[in-house]
């Protein structure tokens, strides 16, 4: 796995003073509060599964940890492949 105990969220508004190029959400709820932003700045939205719902739906049906995991994992994979994808797309 990948250790991310360090790691932490940001607000956006944190940045506000950088010259942004590009915003990327890849959250419906991120999409829908994310601030406006000057005209050359371009915001790419890309929608994945939320993998807490996806686990506690599972989990309902009785599901066992390891396949409620699996949830975390395929959407991680999901986001991987578009992070990697993002240059081609974007023109860069």
């Amino acid at each position: 796995g990948v250790d991310v105990t360090s790691q932490k969220s940001e607000n956006i508004r944190d940045f506000a003073d950088l010259d942004l190029g590009f915003v990327i959400t890849v959250c419906g709820h991120a999409h829908e509060t994310c601030p406006v932003f000057p005209a050359n700045c371009q915001v790419v939205h890309s929608g994945f599964p939320d993998p807490p719902k996806m686990a506690k739906e599972l989990a309902e049906k009785g599901a066992s940890e390891e396949e409620q995991l699996a949830c975390y994992r395929q959407v991680r994979d999901e986001i991987r492949a578009y992070v990697e994808s993002l240059p081609e797309s974007l023109n860069l």
